[in-house]
């Protein structure tokens, strides 16, 4: 009995030593996220729209500010003219005023944040959907990311980013898709 429980443990070895181990090398590359964020003229443009709308609700508030201040440099003014009555009814009225026109302002600034988020999420997930494809297109088995965003490189080799190539192929697509969408916009000007 133990003879063959030798002979089984002896051939199990043999066997497991003449086995060639197989290794596969993995075609592997990344992405600096940071930069293709920074360098993407879709994102860029959706950047330029929310500094935009940013502009003209910061615009419409200033007014609203400016006429506040108004106010409160008159109230100044009349304050001792017109009594300690008047003067406490009117600073209590111009505290709820700033009060409303700081809730104005967080309002706004949460609008834009969310709205820039939700399209700023929607792109993320259309370049993961994008590199995705190139990374099945080229035959890669990992495509890693990189950057400020939740890296999860802390070394690669430079032979090994392939951003400026995703880079092009994601402008290049956009742009793409911007003529499409011009030339019947085009065609009709042209036919009025």
């Amino acid at each position: 009995m133990k003879k063959t429980v030798l002979l089984f443990a002896l051939a199990i070895s043999i066997i497991s030593c003449n086995k060639t181990t197989e290794t596969k090398e993995f075609k592997t590359a990344y992405i600096d996220t940071s930069k293709l964020m920074e360098e993407s003229i879709e994102a860029k443009d959706i950047g330029e729209k929310y500094k935009d709308k940013s502009k003209v609700m910061g615009s419409q508030l200033e007014v609203e500010v400016n006429r506040f201040k108004s106010e409160a440099a008159n109230f100044q003014k009349n304050a001792q003219a017109n009594g300690q009555v008047w003067a406490q009814q009117k600073g209590a009225e111009l505290q709820q005023r700033e009060q409303e026109l700081s809730y104005a302002q967080q309002a706004m600034l949460r609008q834009l944040q969310d709205e820039s988020g939700v399209e700023m999420d929607s792109l993320v997930k259309n370049y993961r959907k994008v590199i995705k494809d190139y990374g099945k297109e080229k035959g890669y088995d990992y495509i890693y990311g990189s950057g400020d965003v939740s890296p999860s490189i802390l070394y690669a080799k430079d032979s090994y980013d392939i951003t400026n190539d995703v880079i092009k192929m994601i402008n290049d697509k956009y742009k793409s898709s911007d003529k499409k969408e011009e030339k019947p916009e085009a065609k009709k000007e042209e036919k009025k």
